[in-house]
């Protein structure tokens, strides 16, 4: 699982940081199965906090529980080397068994 939790942290730390109107933060269990980005931010008077991506490694698979980008993170994953076959898009109805 080293390799895999590798490029899923890496892959999920590029969508951290400062963006226009706010800061999205990388954030991981301790066990570090499963990584996320939180965003903060002010859009007019509204304060806006949520979950941009969560992601969990399961066996030798990545579940992408939900992804909220522009740019979906299946495709850095696919990009830095993970087969598709072994990234499961939980948030569009994917499953294990799916797969």
């Amino acid at each position: 699982m080293g390799e895999l939790q590798e490029i899923l942290e890496q892959a999920v730390r590029g969508y951290a940081g400062k963006g226009l109107n706010g800061v999205s933060y990388f954030v991981q269990s301790d066990d570090k199965i499963v990584m996320s980005v939180l965003a903060v931010a002010k859009a007019r008077d509204a304060h806006i906090a949520d979950a941009s991506i969560i992601a969990r490694l399961a066996g030798d698979c990545i579940i992408v529980e939900q992804d909220k980008t522009n740019k979906p993170l299946v495709d850095a994953l696919v990009q830095a080397g993970v087969p598709r076959a072994k990234i499961i898009l939980a948030y569009a109805g994917e499953t294990l068994e799916t797969a």
